[in-house]
């Protein structure tokens, strides 16, 4: 089970999951994988996948469906196309078959573009009222802070998540949200700036997503951007992130 799907060629970051029959996950620290062009074909590309946590430490938080880590592997793929990939978790009588379909570009903004504008909402801007900012209880207003038109105006290096804590759905979105307010409480004094976005419509699914995640190409959630002082994206996750992903990312990315 994939966890994001929009890719392009260059250096892939792929979250994935290994089901077995009975919907249980195999959670073993690492993993083989290998690619190929076809199932038929020869493997060209092999690499190790990490098993991350999903949410921050000591929390015991997890994806909705019960999952509590998954699988993290960066692949190199020069080339568009659909590409096949077996993971095979180490000491564990089980392989796993998944698909990438890589594009020629990503919907989502791609690393190096300049991060847009966006005017999107404070508490400032709401007069404290952060029920109408975010989905989380409690809200984290330590996220709601800061808006991305006005970091990048400030030449603020900046992480912001588009996701909704209550809304999420996906198996391996993850509380994402957390884990972003997490790496804040232990970077922020360093003067990286740390941003929650909601992605519906006056935080209605029905409402279809906002004006913001249109901005950035985004159709799915959660989408979390490392965006360096000269407004260009340095970096971007789709879906579930690690605390030690996003904290290593920062300090190599951003400080």
């Amino acid at each position: 089970m994939a966890g994001d799907s929009d890719f392009a060629p260059g250096l892939v970051r792929f979250s994935f999951l290994v089901i077995r029959h009975d919907a249980r996950p195999v959670e073993r620290p690492l993993a083989r994988v290998w690619l190929a062009r076809s199932r038929a074909a020869h493997p060209f590309e092999r690499a190790t996948a990490r098993l991350e946590a999903i949410g921050p430490p000591g929390r015991g938080e997890s994806a909705f469906g019960g999952v509590g880590r998954i699988y993290v592997v960066e692949l190199r793929i020069r080339r568009p196309g659909r590409y096949w990939l077996v993971a095979e978790p180490v000491g564990a009588k089980i392989q796993a078959l998944g698909i990438i379909d890589v594009k020629q570009r990503t919907d989502s903004l791609p690393v190096g573009a300049r991060a847009p504008a966006s005017a999107t909402p404070t508490l400032a801007s709401v007069h404290g009222a952060a029920a109408k900012l975010t989905t989380r209880v409690p809200p984290d207003r330590a996220l709601l802070r800061y808006s991305i038109g006005g970091s990048l105006a400030a030449h603020r290096p900046f992480v912001v998540t588009f996701a909704t804590p209550r809304y999420c759905t996906s198996r391996t979105c993850g509380p994402v949200v957390d884990v972003v307010n997490y790496v804040r409480r232990r970077l922020a004094a360093r003067g990286v700036r740390f941003i929650h976005v909601e992605v519906y419509t006056r935080n209605r699914p029905a409402l279809g997503y906002n004006r913001w995640m249109r901005q950035w190409g985004l159709r799915s959630e959660p989408w979390t951007f490392l965006v360096g002082r000269d407004g260009r994206i340095k970096a971007k996750v789709e879906g579930s992130v690690s605390a030690r992903e996003l904290e290593a990312a920062v300090r190599r990315l951003l400080l």
